[in-house]
């Protein structure tokens, strides 16, 4: 079980393309920053007054609202670290999903791909549960857009702070570099769970 009073740690040394510096603020700073406010929302959430809860506005509807937030972009960076570290050549039981509900690995690839273009937050390869299918989901903030029913499997991080110290603007760039660091093995580990 996860202990979230404690920041996950990068699953690998270097990347390809991704410079240490990049990761570095991306791990260190944003995502340990979330994992704070996490933690404090938490805490704040034990003596929030229940009573003036209003949907207007209240603190106990405030603080429900981020933590939703904050939990999701602790959740998500953690599965974008995840993520990385591999040599990015697919194998195992997902690359055969993929196949089965893409119709190959290149349709999936493509469309994974044009959604890292089209999305301004994040890009989720996820198992829905509800139809036992792979899906590609496209979410702009960490706390809209997600299906209830998923477990992500692959993710994407696109905000700028993603990719902008390496690429600037050049967002193709860093996505063809992000397919060159998948770690598959962990990815269908993660599959073959569900």
């Amino acid at each position: 079980m996860k202990d979230y009073n404690q920041s996950k740690k990068l699953p690998f040394q270097k990347l390809n393309g991704i410079s240490e510096k990049t990761i570095a603020i991306h791990h260190n700073k944003l995502y340990q920053g979330y994992l704070k406010k996490w933690q404090e929302i938490q805490e704040k959430l034990k003596t929030a007054d229940k009573s003036s809860a209003n949907a207007t506005f209240s603190e106990l509807r405030e603080l429900k609202l981020e933590e939703t937030f904050a939990a999701n972009g602790v959740l998500l960076h953690e599965a974008y670290f995840d993520s990385l570290g591999g040599e990015g050549d697919p194998k195992g039981k997902i690359k055969e999903a993929l196949i089965k509900d893409f119709g190959s690995f290149e349709n999936w690839q493509e469309e994974f791909k044009a959604l890292g273009m089209a999305a301004r937050g994040w890009v989720i390869l996820a198992f829905d549960f509800n139809d036992g299918k792979l899906h590609n989901y496209l979410t702009d903030l960490h706390n809209q857009g997600g299906v209830w029913g998923t477990s992500p499997l692959l993710v994407l991080d696109v905000y700028e702070h993603a990719y902008f110290i390496d690429y600037g603007s050049d967002r193709k760039s860093y996505i063809e570099d992000f397919f060159k660091n998948i770690n598959w093995s962990v990815i269908d580990k993660k599959f073959q769970k569900l």
